[in-house]
């Protein structure tokens, strides 16, 4: 090869760099990909404290009370409402500049609830009563757009009625089905007053449904019950990396009510939120069991004739895959996918703990974004992390990047905080964005050191 055609050939590689690195990778479109542009953090990060190497800038303020979140591969941000805000309960926001600020807001819905997902051109919204679903054309929603209803029918519950949402990519749509009631009792949440067995709650609650994502008009006996003994699970989310589905446990509260060793001390830190691997059949044992992490053990509730100790039926009950203390009410779980944050956090697990008044009279817990690393077979291959805090507005008792005495709180109830992070959602570029259902802050987390 003479030298001439080397020279050509170097030069058309260089060429072909600088374009690459402008345009991006060519798509199997007919044009070039656009280019992902990473924006600046804000100063202040937005007010978070993070793990060294990540930044962080406000997308959005003033929402309202967001819930869930999603976000299109084109970037549009989808928030879901818990109350409506000039009669709407989604909130889509556009980045037309690329700052990573939201500076277009479009409005629709005219209901509020938590579950918000996208699913093969279309993004899913429940209500506490149903889930609908809207089609999306070039990565947004045309507010006009009237809702196609996928789930409908269900009773309005008083507690735990919030319907979050999964998809498993073969097309099931996976909803919780959060029990209306703290522990099955003959009257609920009354000291003394036995559970009630067998607990009839469990036939319609207290579990994940499975459905149909691309059909009209299921009612829940249209579903199929997936899994049981699930108290409430407002984090769900699909693991790709093993096909199968996850959920967060919020345990049981009141164990204080009845007296001798469930002390307030013993009633603030037990039971467990317990992440849960969940296979198909599988029962995780509530009303009648609770997972005590302290005892690396899950046990007869007292309403059962438990004594903090005493196993009985629990044995054969599925035990969590990671387990955390009491009442930090994880309200959203996300598998990282992404490319952009260092490869520990591939397939692995970000949760958002919202804090809870259960924890009362002792100090608040929870309040934080933590990432669990997880191995190939399904389950966490570490210790829990402190990735994103100072969202209440006060230090909590240790430093980002470790899980010594995460979580603990200078405050004495959840309406103290000034903000409370509650949903996650994964951008095109790898971003992870957080909700605030306080006064509806949206923040977009990127990595900002060099790999």
């Amino acid at each position: 090869m003479t030298r001439k055609f080397v020279l050509a050939e170097v030069t058309l590689a260089v060429l072909y760099a600088v374009y690459t690195s402008i345009a991006g990778p060519f798509s199997s479109g007919d044009s070039p990909a656009k280019p992902v542009v990473v924006p600046a953090p804000d100063p202040d990060n937005g007010g978070l404290k993070l793990t060294t190497g990540f930044g962080a800038l406000t997308v959005a303020d003033g929402l309202g009370t967001a819930r869930h979140i999603a976000v299109d591969e084109a970037g549009t941000v989808f928030v879901k409402l818990n109350k409506l805000k000039d009669g709407k309960g989604i909130v889509e926001l556009q980045d037309t500049n690329g700052d990573g600020k939201a500076d277009k807001t479009v409005t629709f819905g005219n209901y509020a609830g938590t579950g918000m997902a996208i699913y093969n051109g279309y993004l899913y919204a429940s209500s506490d009563t149903s889930v609908y679903r809207y089609k999306m054309t070039n990565g947004t929603v045309d507010p006009e757009t009237k809702p196609e209803p996928i789930v409908v029918g269900l009773t309005l519950q008083r507690q735990h009625a919030s319907k979050p949402l999964a998809f498993s990519p073969n097309g099931k749509l996976y909803v919780t089905f959060g029990a209306p009631s703290n522990a099955c009792q003959e009257k609920d949440r009354q000291p003394g007053s036995k559970g009630q067995d067998p607990c009839p709650i469990l036939e319609q609650y207290g579990g994940i449904w499975e459905f149909d994502a691309n059909k009209l008009n299921q009612k829940q006996s249209d579903g199929t019950r997936y899994a049981t003994g699930i108290r409430n699970a407002v984090a769900i989310d699909w693991n790709t990396a093993n096909n199968t589905l996850y959920a967060l446990q919020h345990g049981r509260d009141n164990l204080n009510n009845w007296g001798g060793k469930f002390t307030n001390e013993v009633s603030a830190e037990l039971p467990s939120e317990e992440f849960l691997m969940v296979k198909k059949g599988a029962d995780f044992g509530w009303p009648y069991c609770y997972n005590d992490h302290e005892q690396n053990k899950k046990v007869l509730a007292p309403e059962y004739g438990g004594d903090g100790t005493k196993i009985d039926r629990c044995a054969g009950k599925e035990k969590p895959i990671m387990a955390f203390p009491g009442h930090w009410a994880p309200n959203d779980v996300l598998f990282y996918t992404g490319n952009q944050f260092p490869a520990k956090y591939k397939n692995g697990a970000f949760i958002c703990f919202h804090g809870s008044w259960n924890r009362a009279p002792m100090k608040q817990g929870g309040y934080f974004v933590a990432f669990v690393p997880f191995g190939k077979d399904g389950k966490p291959s570490g210790r829990y992390e402190v990735f994103a805090e100072n969202f209440a507005g006060v230090d909590e008792q240790g430093k980002p990047g470790t899980d010594v005495n995460a979580g603990k709180l200078d405050l004495t109830s959840p309406g103290d905080a000034k903000h409370r992070p509650m949903g996650l959602a994964q951008g095109p570029d790898g971003s992870l964005y957080i909700t605030d259902s306080v006064k509806g802050r949206v923040w977009r987390v990127m990595y900002t050191a060099k790999k």
